[in-house]
Parts: C-alpha cells; sequence; structure tokens
C-alpha cells in the first residue's frame, strides 16, 4: 500500500514537473484574465446599473418606465458586449505575447540547462549567448560564462599538472630502472659509481616530493602564518648570508641595498622562504661572472623588497607565467639546470598569504631580470588586527610610552 502511494506521490510530482515555464505563464496570464473578467462583470452587474439610473432619474427618466427600461437594457448589452470584446481581445493578445516570450525564454533555459549538462560532462569550452531579456538575465548568462571559463582554465591547469608530474617523475624512475636492470643482466657491477648514480635519481625524487609538499603547504598557509613584529633588515640578512657560499662559489656578486627599515607584521620564517627562493631562482638564471642586487625601501604602507640580476632575462610572452606551478621559460632545461618550476609558485603564495604580492620585471633575454615582494606592514584582516593591536600595546607597556614599535 505504501508502495502504491509512493508511486502516486511520484506520478504527482512528475505531472507538476511536466508543465513547463510556457504553460505557467499562460496559466498566470489565463488567472489575470479571468480576475479582470469577474471584476469587470461584477461592477458592471451590481454596481453600474444602479449608477446608470440614478442618473436617468436625474435627467428626468420616470422610474419604472419604458424609457427606464429601454435604456438599461440598451446599458446591459452594451456593457456586455464591450467586456466581452475587451476580454477576447485582451487574452489573444496575452495569449500571443506570452506564447513569443515563453518560447524565447523556453529557448534560453534549454540552453543554458543543455550548457550546463554539457559542464558536468566535462565540456569546459562551452558558453551561452546573452538571452536579450534585461540585465538579470544577463548577469546569468555572464556568471555561467565565467565558471565555464575557470573550470576550463581549472580542469587545463588539473592536466598540465599531472603532466608536469608525470614528467619529473618519469626521469629518475627510467634511470633507477635502467641501472638495476643493467645490474641484474650483469651489465653494470653495484660498485660505488653505480651506487652513486642510485643515490643521486633517488635524492631526485626525494626533492620533488619535498618540493610539491612545500607547495601544498604554501597554497594554504594563510591559516597557518604565525605573525610577529619582524626586523625586514635582519631577515635580509639572515637570507643572503645563507645563500653566500653558493654565489661564492659560482662566481656571482650578491650585493645589498637598504635604507632604514620599520618593522612589518609578518612570519619570519615565511619570509626568509620567500626571499630564499627568489634567491635561488636568481643564481640559477644568472652566469658566473654575473650580479644580483637586493635592495628594500618602504613607504607608510608597504615593504618592498626587490632581487634584481644581471641574467638570462625573461621574454615578455612568459613573464605572466613565471609563477605558474611547474612553468619553465624554457623547457628543455632538466631539473639540475632549471628547477622544478615550483619555488616562484611558493614565493607567490606565501606573499599572497600575507596578503602582498609579488612581481617579476625583465626587458627581454639577456638583459636580466627583477622579483619585487611588496608586503604590508600593517594588517589588512580582522584576526591579524586583533593580535597587531595586542602585540602594540604589548611594546608600548614593555617601553613605557605611547610609541609603536615602529
Amino acid at each position: 500500500m505504501n508502495a502504491g502511494k509512493a508511486d502516486v506521490a511520484e506520478r504527482d510530482n512528475s505531472r507538476r514537473r511536466s508543465f513547463g515555464i510556457g504553460v505557467r505563464l499562460l496559466v498566470a496570464q489565463a488567472l489575470v484574465l479571468a480576475a479582470g473578467g469577474t471584476t469587470t462583470w461584477v461592477v458592471a452587474t451590481f454596481v453600474g446599473p444602479p449608477l446608470f439610473r440614478e442618473h436617468l432619474h436625474m435627467a428626468g427618466v420616470a422610474h419604472d418606465s419604458d424609457e427606464q427600461f429601454h435604456a438599461e437594457q440598451a446599458y446591459r448589452y452594451a456593457t456586455a458586449i464591450s467586456v466581452s470584446v475587451a476580454v477576447g481581445v485582451a487574452a489573444l493578445t496575452a495569449l500571443v505575447v506570452t506564447a513569443y516570450l515563453s518560447r524565447r525564454l523556453q529557448r534560453s533555459v534549454s540552453e543554458v540547462s543543455a550548457a550546463a549538462t554539457a559542464l558536468a560532462d566535462g565540456h569546459y569550452g562551452i558558453r551561452v549567448s546573452p538571452p536579450n531579456f534585461g540585465e538579470d538575465f544577463a548577469k546569468l548568462s555572464r556568471a555561467f560564462n565565467e565558471m565555464a571559463q575557470r573550470l576550463e582554465s581549472v580542469e587545463t591547469t588539473r592536466r598540465q599538472l599531472f603532466g608536469d608530474l608525470a614528467h619529473e617523475i618519469r626521469t629518475p624512475v627510467s634511470v633507477l630502472e635502467a641501472y638495476m636492470e643493467a645490474v641484474e643482466d650483469g651489465v653494470k657491477t653495484l660498485d660505488s659509481e653505480t651506487i652513486a648514480m642510485l643515490r643521486d635519481q633517488t635524492r631526485r625524487l626525494v626533492l620533488f616530493a619535498e618540493d610539491v609538499a612545500a607547495l601544498a603547504e604554501a597554497e594554504e598557509s594563510r591559516a597557518t602564518i604565525a605573525r610577529e613584529w619582524v626586523d625586514p633588515a635582519m631577515v635580509i640578512a639572515r637570507t643572503t648570508d645563507s645563500a653566500a657560499d653558493r654565489y661564492a662559489a659560482k662566481h656571482v656578486s650578491l650585493k645589498t641595498t637598504m635604507g632604514k627599515l620599520p618593522l612589518v607584521w609578518a612570519d619570519p620564517h615565511r619570509l626568509v622562504q620567500v626571499l630564499a627562493n627568489l634567491l635561488d631562482n636568481a643564481l640559477r638564471h644568472t652566469p658566473g661572472g654575473g650580479t644580483v642586487h637586493v635592495t628594500a625601501a618602504s613607504d607608510s604602507e608597504e615593504l618592498t623588497i626587490t632581487i634584481a640580476d644581471s641574467g638570462e632575462g625573461i621574454d615578455a610572452a612568459h613573464l605572466p607565467h613565471v609563477f605558474e606551478r611547474f612553468y619553465r621559460a624554457d623547457t628543455a632545461r632538466n631539473r639540475d639546470r632549471g628547477g622544478a618550476g615550483i619555488g616562484l609558485a611558493i614565493a607567490k603564495a606565501l606573499a599572497e598569504a600575507h596578503d602582498g604580492r609579488i612581481t617579476a620585471a625583465s626587458r627581454g633575454r639577456g638583459n636580466g631580470s627583477a622579483f619585487t615582494v611588496a608586503l604590508p606592514i600593517r594588517p589588512a584582516s580582522e584576526a591579524d588586527a586583533t593580535r597587531y593591536a595586542a602585540a602594540t600595546e604589548a611594546a608600548n607597556f614593555v617601553a613605557g610610552g605611547p610609541d609603536s614599535p615602529q
């Protein structure tokens, strides 16, 4: 019995769902016309005749006379014909207009529905045309197209990411497999040279896995940023000192220029990570004898740190993509020469986690490049503002005065 009730309910729901927007518009128009016609009939039947009779008496027509009777009959006939014609014309007009609008609207809705189905099936290049039904429908079509475009971009990035991951992993795995087969076949012996090669390839895989993990952590770092008052001069000095030996080994000059810098509200460890990645990138693309120059300046709102090199430079076509994951301007480079293409993406994610930004500039191949990190001196988010106020109050209390720690 319950199953029978469920079937009946399902049929009722299907019947309700079967009425399209065109039928619903027609029903709505019919209800409006019916309400208008009924109101007109009530007024013409119960309100109009007494008023008409009163005017006849005022005009001198005797009560219950033949003149009154014929005048009222003429009034009723004229009213009935007028109302019938008016309602008929209104119904016909409503039918035509509703049919036209509902067809156009149904076509637009069907297009969006079909596009949404295609999008769900993975056809991310689908777009819908503007329905020309006003700004609301135009916003809907623009929002849908923007969503489809973003999904297409995400899907393209996903495919590229998996392709890059496979490419990065394939080379060391292939080398490992080849050496293991050679050892098994007796072509090579498991001597110190072979072991060193195997260790080098496994280390390469480990480093790549660490890079990917670091990127994932950086892109989720907004929730893990531990801000405090940081002296950017000390952070820059610490980072450049750590890189000095690598620069000296490659005979690349590392220079630093800093003015008087204020304290900034940032995570010192993440800031070191950003600068270290930029210094590694500059060293990688600067030949021996070249120069890398670190400069830092500030205004009332931002701290800017620029790392400029005299290295290979970047073509204008590649500049918009240098912060993308696994992107390399020169795809022929191997990991040892060109890196995994993750360091700049990590730097970008960490800079944005500080509510800052990072930009790249270059005048083209052979003209070097410059990467600039801009960080707000004071917090931008409400949560950080609360911690900022507490830290400022504590600093003022320790200092014994109202001055800011800056």
